[in-house]
């Protein structure tokens, strides 16, 4: 299994991703920007970070640098993406998942640590994982509160903040995300964008090892590729 973790100008996470991969056992490797193909690799991940400095609007000029093309045949082959804070803001720039991150409730950055509800097994990314489990991950971001499309398919929710027994209280919705929404995929399912760092929380040490959960669903064992028609249904 090999996972390809994108590099962007002003990428911060890209380094924790790949160490924790490899800690993991996994064949994980560097793609810069401005590669225009992805070769044989079965999952890739979009990391956090400020990517161009998050001008215009974060993530939105990293949505049209070269990789994201690949990336969008990656996606429509079947292929397994994950993309954590900003690579959550570059996939929705690049059309790739529905709705839109602004800026948080309040106006201020947060840089906490919150409980996730997983909502959804079906997709990559919480495969390993079973719905209704709460998991502890750190959030840091100042444009994080999503707000999802009308009528968006409630299957396309992946993750919603929680407080510890996973009851969802408007003090454990660190931005003011609609629903407490947290993470959404496409509609495939095998394209996902989430808010909270799970390469942050790889070790008892840092206050949780959760984040090992997420990343584990990427690489343990191929992912079942079909292709995804426009609107990121399966075909």
């Amino acid at each position: 299994m090999r996972v390809g973790v994108v590099v962007f100008p002003g990428s911060t996470c890209d380094r924790d991703c790949l160490q924790v991969l490899r800690q993991m056992g996994a064949s994980a490797e560097e793609v810069w920007h401005e590669e225009r193909e992805l070769r044989g690799l079965d999952a890739v991940i979009l990391p956090g970070g400020f990517s161009y400095g998050d001008y215009l609007r974060a993530g939105a000029v990293a949505a049209r640098s070269p990789v994201m093309e690949a990336v969008r045949s990656f996606a429509r082959s079947g292929g397994a993406v994950l993309g954590i804070c900003n690579g959550f803001q570059v996939l929705l720039e690049a059309g790739l998942l529905p709705g839109a991150l602004v800026r948080n409730r309040g106006g201020r950055f947060v840089c906490q640590t919150v409980w996730v509800r997983v909502e959804s097994s079906r997709t990559p990314a919480t495969r390993a994982l079973q719905p209704g489990q709460v998991l502890r991950l750190p959030v840091a971001h100042g444009d994080g509160r999503y707000i999802p499309p009308r009528g968006l398919d409630p299957r396309q929710v992946v993750f919603r903040y929680c407080d510890e027994a996973g009851r969802l209280r408007r003090s454990a919705n660190p931005n003011g995300s609609s629903g407490h929404i947290a993470g959404v995929c496409n509609a495939a399912g095998n394209v996902v964008g989430m808010m909270p760092h799970p390469e942050r929380a790889a070790d008892p040490l840092l206050g949780s090892a959760d984040g090992l959960r997420v990343l584990a669903g990427l690489w343990a064992r191929p992912v079942a590729r079909a292709p995804v028609a426009a609107g990121g249904r399966r075909r």
